[in-house]
């Protein structure tokens, strides 16, 4: 009887094979997984990036006014859109007019609709866009999350001033009022 016994190649080619095959599934592997970890901090990063430049209208936060007061005046107007998932009304602050520097403090009004608590959050931007980066916030409401009780009303104050360093922008020479909007939505953990 003969046997048949399997050969097994131990050839240089055959093992630059294999090791370049492994080579490749974990670079594959590799950029794979840097594409989920890019994924996940995208969001992050791009918040970051909007806070430091003012980007899409995104403010700044600021401990106060440092840079004084100028003559020039503008008016900010307030906005608010409540999302339909939360069952809450909001009444934006009236339009304030001041000089660029001066600190302000204004009011929001909130009121829970509904018979359960609700916690909610405000997301945010300033129009014209480029504004962004020259409104300093230095309190507000849409730093943290609100729970309003059924029925409960409050009043969510934002302190704010506008930076004279906008006056030295020649996109912002003809601009006289800015926009702050809110958008309120029903935040991940809905009650208290």
């Amino acid at each position: 009887m003969s046997t048949i016994s399997p050969t097994f190649s131990n050839s240089p080619a055959s093992n630059d094979s294999g090791r370049s095959n492994l080579r490749t599934a974990l670079i594959c592997a590799g950029v794979f997984f840097g594409m989920v970890g890019v994924s996940f901090a995208a969001v992050p990063l791009y918040r970051l990036f909007c806070q430091i430049t003012g980007y899409a209208g995104t403010t700044q936060v600021s401990e106060g006014n440092v840079n004084g007061i100028i003559d020039r005046e503008m008016s900010v107007r307030f906005d608010a859109t409540v999302s339909s998932a939360l069952d809450w009304t909001v009444v934006p602050a009236k339009t304030v007019t001041d000089r660029v520097g001066e600190v302000r403090v204004v009011t929001y009004r909130a009121t829970n609709n509904s018979d359960v608590p609700i916690t909610g959050t405000a997301s945010f931007n300033v129009a014209p866009s480029i504004a962004g980066a020259y409104f300093n916030k230095i309190e507000c409401f849409c730093f943290t999350e609100q729970t309003l009780a059924p029925g409960e009303s409050v009043e969510m104050p934002i302190t704010f001033f506008l930076d004279p360093e906008l006056d030295k922008v020649r996109e912002l020479d003809t601009v006289t009022d800015i926009t702050l909007s809110y958008t309120f939505y029903a935040s991940d953990s809905r009650s208290s």
